[in-house]
């Protein structure tokens, strides 16, 4: 029998989850956020979860890696909205077994259960593989989750294309595939294609002969003639021209070139890596992109997260960096305010990790006799960024406090005379309302009677109400002036 988790806040469908995982004759458990379910995994092995997207404490994609990463290695079913196509998408590029839709029908859920344990039995457990990690810091989910696929690769000879924003270590990454491939002690070459002239892109790729062209005046080996018995890291791969595109592929299918004005083919063992951080699939539905060329270098494809999504690293990060920055500089190591870390920990980095090694390294070169890092080292931007979102929390509190202040206000009336109103027996709001106005009236009117000592003359003049109006009002409510 298998452990099976459902993480679901909706009634319904953890009670149809429930009723099917025990027809399996598995084991079923129930989370209904992410925080009960993250107690449960701590303590107990599951072989496959039924995740939902949204749920009250987060969102249930960006949990999935760390779900991914438990001991147990369990399979992941994403539950998604109706037609919600985009979760689907982001459902198995995150690693997920498979998806369901809400609602979904029995014989869905239960060829689900069935088709992952299966699978699951039937496959190798993932032994965790030796990496040298090469300056790569830190121990998030997301990050391991890269890791992972680098380790895998590094036991081929596939292409490997990385992906992620800018800043985010593609090239430490690409790297770190080199040194644990079997390729660790051959060449590295990277080509930045951004830095292509486009004039002289394939004479800088494939080399030429001396008089292949006018400035040609020696002859010259290109960079994937470097790489041979190495490996080939093409850093941007997206900034390629199509003509260059089409002409590396066919270099790529038979692994020889022909330099510029030569008639000799040249054979050429290299590993390639590419990078970018554009959109390629995108390029290829605007045409900027040849798909043949994708599929090619992407048999293994690493996604890098953004330092934003691993926030939990960037303290560990921080200290690696203060550490070799001081090193260089040939200053003492510094050390940093709680409210330093903070602001580190809380600020989105565009810029990535870039931008924080950068941002660290000014900050301690600004007063490089400091012993001590304080926020007021960094620059405006990162302050300013932590003063609205204090700004923001407080004003978050204060419309909680506002609303809860509300409530507790109308909970805490008292009910209108004559009837009572629970949670499970709430009136017509048209019934309510006048009851509330009358209410209101009577105890308006009794007060006002109390103030000018039952004078009616004085009430009249007090209230703004015509005095025929107001006996009216008196002899509804059954109260008494001096006249009375």
């Amino acid at each position: 029998m298998a452990n099976i988790l459902i993480i679901d806040d909706d009634p319904i469908i953890q009670e149809l989850l429930f009723a099917h995982v025990e027809q399996s004759k598995n084991i079923p458990f129930v989370a209904g956020s992410l925080h009960q379910a993250v107690k449960l995994a701590d303590t107990t092995e599951f072989d496959l979860i039924f995740l939902d997207v949204r749920l009250p404490d987060g969102n249930g994609l960006e949990a999935l890696p760390r779900f991914k990463q438990l001991p147990s290695q369990p399979e992941v079913v994403i539950i998604t909205a109706v037609g919600d196509a985009e979760g689907a998408e982001m459902a198995i590029k995150s690693g997920a077994w498979s998806y369901i839709q809400k609602p979904t029908t029995h014989h869905e859920i239960s060829l689900q259960i069935n088709r992952a344990l299966q699978y699951r039995e039937k496959r190798p457990r993932t032994q965790a593989i030796a990496l040298k990690r090469n300056q790569i810091i830190g121990r998030s989910p997301q990050l391991n989750g890269a890791l992972n696929i680098i380790a895998q690769a590094a036991q081929t000879e596939a292409n490997v294309l990385i992906t992620g924003e800018t800043g985010t270590g593609k090239e430490l990454f690409a790297q770190t595939l080199h040194k644990n491939s079997l390729r660790a002690d051959k060449s590295f070459v990277v080509v930045d294609c951004t830095a292509l002239p486009e004039t002289l892109i394939e004479s800088v790729l494939f080399g030429h002969v001396k008089g292949a062209f006018t400035s040609a005046e020696k002859e010259r080996t290109g960079l994937i003639a470097r790489a041979d018995k190495g490996t080939l890291f093409l850093d941007e791969i997206g900034e390629l021209p199509l003509e260059t595109q089409k002409t590396f592929l066919r270099v790529l299918q038979e692994r020889c070139f022909t330099p510029i004005g030569s008639s000799k083919e040249i054979k050429c063992d290299f590993r390639l890596i590419s990078a970018t951080n554009r959109d390629l699939d995108k390029m290829v539905e605007k045409g900027e992109f040849r798909n043949d060329l994708l599929f090619r270098i992407k048999t293994f494809h690493v996604d890098l997260p953004p330092l934003r999504n691993r926030q939990h690293d960037v303290r560990e990060i921080t200290l690696h960096f203060i550490a070799m920055i001081c090193e260089r500089h040939r200053l003492q190591v510094k050390g940093f305010t709680s409210e330093f870390m903070d602001l580190l920990e809380i600020y989105k980095w565009p810029g990535n990790i870039r931008e924080l090694y950068h941002t660290l390294e000014k900050a301690i070169l600004t007063e490089s006799g400091n012993p001590t890092l304080f926020p007021m080292h960094l620059p405006a931007s990162l302050r300013i960024y932590q003063a609205k979102a204090d700004m923001e929390i407080k004003r978050g509190k204060a419309k909680e406090k506002i609303g809860n202040a509300n409530q507790e206000t109308f909970l805490a009336m008292e009910q209108p005379s004559g009837f009572t109103m629970t949670d499970h027996e709430i009136l017509p709001l048209k019934t309510y309302r006048q009851k509330i106005i009358e209410e209101g009236e009577s105890r308006y009117l009794s007060h006002l009677l109390q103030t000018v000592d039952h004078d009616i003359q004085k009430a009249v003049k007090m209230s703004g109400v015509g005095q025929a109006r107001l006996y009216g009002l008196l002899k509804k409510y059954r109260l008494k002036t001096k006249s009375d």
